[in-house]
């Protein structure tokens, strides 16, 4: 109180947004990188994990579905809660979790106790990475966001690719005896070393207007996710029985019920899981329908041709991963120069990426047609490499245009949506574009049955091109 009586008040500067520096950026995408890894490092080991556990083909299919079930499932709760309780301890919890679940994966007596820890380390992973990108969203801004989005999008696609590799080296080092144990256990010193990083470099964010978990909703969205990839991933293997059927009959109508419970709960002042209010967005709406194909067919490719490299050619997975190593280089030194062109071109950039994938797929057939049963990393290379420069000018650019419109209060959720879609797709992928190469098979011959499966991917590729010119053309 002064003399005159009058109250002074202090005028606080607001407070500056967290920053993600150096350090902090590469700890997230450490934690990014992990949960992709392990949804392809699996393949190539399952031969190895069912001569050993003496598990059938439908068991093995779940310890790859089980895991990308539960992830996808549980990844926009996994962005609503990082929202609600604070991004740093959600990623920092679930990288814990991914840890204590790798290490019961590597330890897994039993072939159905495989399965269990695989559920719940696709849980553990679809708590850790909603994180990574809403962490991103929040605590970086312009060119900065820019190159730290574009580092994301090469590190998924790196992840991707890299996994089946790693895999590969793993299984055939057989490190003091682990044999396939190994491509979990690797997992472990590399979380310790993840958390160590992210107590000091990741800063804690969290939504302005945090909203409550939607039950409803995520029961629903639950139950459609559910309904449609456990038949996609298990039919096959489990010859088709009517509860697939009755399953994939289910899906519509969960979904359809999921949306109308979401729009009543915006309508009447409630917080939807999924609020519609962010497909009012024309750039997520439109990225999230390019994504999907995109998805089917970079998943759909990997199994494939690890397939018919080690069943069709007699490779083993170091050769047959390695055949794939020119896509990860190029992938990855492409995508670095993502920004720059974005800056120039707009989003244009990813027209140009679907019209190299596309000249890339078409090599790769017409190498499988003219030199199988002969391929290998020097006849793919043309083709790979290709192929690896257009999706490097897809993938990270799409990832870049579904959240930039997306609020800061909302980063959670909107990186859950988008890494649903985008996992989803990647499981959709595997079932069909794989069912399709393995029902062709006994017919029509390994050979026929890759290239009839690469010229439907080829075809998806044309339907991501044409989609690339409804983008956009700036990237807010």
């Amino acid at each position: 109180m002064t003399d005159t009586g009058t109250l002074k008040t202090t005028v606080r500067a607001p407070t500056a947004p967290p920053a993600l520096g150096g350090l902090g950026l590469f700890t997230v995408l450490l934690g990014a990188a992990l949960p992709l890894i392990d949804f392809f490092i699996v393949n190539v080991a399952l031969p190895t994990i069912g001569k050993d556990l003496n598990a059938s083909e439908a068991v093995l299919e779940l310890v790859v579905a089980g895991y990308g079930v539960a992830y996808a499932v549980l990844l926009v709760l996994g962005g609503r809660l990082g929202d609600l309780f604070g991004r740093r301890r959600l990623f920092l919890g679930g990288m814990a979790a991914f840890g204590l679940t790798s290490l019961a994966c590597g330890l897994a007596p039993t072939a159905w106790t495989l399965v269990a820890a695989r559920v719940a380390q696709g849980a553990a992973s679809a708590a850790m990475l909603p994180q990574v990108l809403a962490t991103i969203q929040s605590a970086t801004s312009g060119q900065r966001r820019a190159k730290a989005m574009g580092l994301y999008g090469a590190t998924a696609g790196l992840s991707m690719v890299a996994g089946q590799i790693l895999g590969g080296l793993l299984v055939a080092a057989d490190i003091a005896g682990t044999g396939w144990r190994s491509v979990f256990l690797v997992n472990v010193p590399v979380v310790v070393l993840g958390l160590v990083l992210a107590r000091r470099a990741v800063p804690e964010t969290r939504s302005q207007r945090p909203e409550p978990v939607d039950a409803p909703g995520t029961v629903l969205l639950a139950v459609a996710l559910l309904a449609l990839l456990a038949p996609l991933t298990e039919g096959r293997a489990a010859g088709w029985p009517l509860w697939t059927w009755v399953s994939l009959a289910l899906f519509p109508l969960a979904a359809a019920a999921f949306y109308l419970v979401e729009r009543r709960a915006d309508r009447h002042g409630r917080t939807p899981l999924v609020p519609p209010s962010l497909f009012e967005l024309t750039s997520l709406r439109r990225g999230l329908i390019m994504i999907v194909p995109f998805s089917i067919g970079f998943s759909g490719f990997m199994f494939v041709i690890a397939v018919a490299l080690q069943r069709g050619e007699g490779l083993g997975p170091v050769p047959a991963g390695l055949a794939l190593a020119p896509m990860a280089v190029v992938f990855f030194a492409t995508s670095l120069c993502g920004p720059r062109l974005i800056a120039r071109f707009g989003t244009r950039v990813v027209t140009a990426g679907g019209l190299l994938q596309a000249a890339g797929l078409t090599l790769i057939v017409l190498t499988a047609w003219h030199s199988w049963p002969d391929l290998g990393v020097v006849r793919l290379l043309p083709g790979a490499a290709l192929a690896g420069a257009g999706q490097a000018l897809q993938l990270p650019v799409l990832i870049r245009i579904i959240l930039s419109e997306v609020p800061g209060e909302r980063a959670g959720v909107g990186s859950g949506v988008m890494a649903t879609t985008q996992q989803a797709a990647l499981a959709v992928g595997v079932a069909t574009l794989g069912t399709l190469f393995l029902s062709l098979v006994p017919a029509h011959g390994m050979r026929d049955a890759l290239v009839t499966t690469l010229l439907v991917q080829l075809a998806g590729v044309a339907l991501t091109t044409a989609l690339s010119l409804r983008l956009p053309r700036t990237i807010s």
